[in-house]
């Protein structure tokens, strides 16, 4: 689905929470900036003059999306951090050469800033990220435009670098998935069992109860989840969960598994389809405020995620849409992250002593 950068802070954050799309961008952009505190700075009249607009332009987006842009890396220098900074552009200029800057045209780009510096108390610095958190909110600069474009082809193409071409299974890419899935599985296996002994025979009835769990969670079917992700009809849908999603369920299950049992010796004969499914509904009352908490964790988990990730909206779950956190990106996509095939060669032996508590 398309992205509007301009529009959606959502977004935004997406782009900016991404380090390894920062770092790319970064390389390719090829804009000179001040070396500082070990990070690049920038400041207004540098802006103004990458995005060939007025300072202030600069000014109206920093006083319209002052906290975001605080959050992307904007502040204000004042006192000693200030005088360092000073010193550093300083030495530049004195120089008039090399140390990753153009220096021959710093003054230029200060403008009546570098003639006021001296004397000035405070100044507004951004770091890289702001520089482009600000490019994403500039609706009148052409250049801004191009560079917003440019950005999200870097973010496609460092996903798809990084996970070799599909996002349908970077779910499994965290390291807890595998421990989480197998302790799904056990737990899967009691609820089928107590499915097939405590309720009636009926076609329907493991679909539905499933279903019925899938609903409790995030409020969509099999089916609707597999449309949603455009999964093939023998795609596992619980192979391209989140870890969250998979404990919850394993929770619903193994707890809907124990009151089917006692139903089940209540009354000494299994019950109906209909008769589980009200059960059901009476369990899920009786659980809401204890999985209340984890049940929202793992809708906005889950729909952030696919939002960001494989660019997939679960409409049922709009509301739950976040920006995904610098932590998420290193878990799916940064360097401890790594395909269901390594991980279970790296780790064979934990994992078969994990299978077989």
């Amino acid at each position: 689905m398309s992205k509007d950068l301009t529009n959606s802070e959502i977004d935004r954050k997406n782009v900016l929470n991404n380090r390894y799309a920062i770092e790319a961008v970064y390389a390719r952009i090829g804009w000179k900036g001040i070396p500082f505190e070990s990070k690049v700075r920038f400041t207004k009249a540098q802006l103004a003059r990458i995005f060939g607009v007025d300072t202030r332009t600069i000014d109206r987006v920093l006083e319209s999306h002052r906290d975001e842009l605080t959050e992307s890396g904007y502040e204000l220098f004042q006192g000693n951090r200030l005088r360092a900074f000073k010193e550093v552009v300083k030495k530049l200029v004195d120089q008039q050469e090399g140390h990753d800057i153009d220096v021959v045209t710093i003054s230029e780009e200060f403008g009546n800033e570098w003639n006021s510096m001296s004397v000035t108390s405070q100044l507004g610095v951004f770091t890289f990220r702001a520089v482009l958190n600000v490019g994403m909110l500039l609706t009148t600069s052409e250049r801004a435009k191009e560079m917003r474009g440019m950005v999200l082809d870097v973010v496609i193409d460092v996903l798809n670098q990084r996970l070799g071409g599909s996002t349908k299974y970077i779910n499994q890419r965290e390291e807890e998935f595998v421990p989480s899935a197998i302790r799904e599985y056990n737990y899967r296996q009691e609820f089928t069992h107590a499915i097939d002994h405590y309720v009636a025979k009926n076609p329907f009835k493991f679909g539905q109860l499933t279903d019925a769990v899938y609903k409790a969670i995030f409020h969509e079917n099999a089916k609707e989840y597999r449309q949603v992700l455009n999964l093939h009809v023998k795609d596992s849908v619980r192979a391209t969960l989140y870890t969250e999603v998979l404990d919850l369920i394993a929770s619903y299950e193994n707890g809907f598994a124990a009151c089917l049992k006692k139903e089940f010796e209540k009354h000494g004969e299994p019950l109906r389809l209909s008769e589980a499914l009200a059960l059901f509904k009476e369990y899920d009352t009786t659980m809401a405020a204890f999985v209340q908490p984890l049940r929202e964790k793992a809708r906005s988990l889950m729909a952030s995620r696919d939002m960001a990730f494989r660019d997939a909206l679960h409409e049922k779950l709009k509301d739950y849409v976040s920006a995904v956190s610098s932590e998420d990106f290193e878990k799916f996509i940064g360097e401890r992250s790594m395909s269901l095939d390594e991980r279970l060669e790296e780790n064979k032996e934990v994992f078969k002593r994990l299978k077989d508590r």
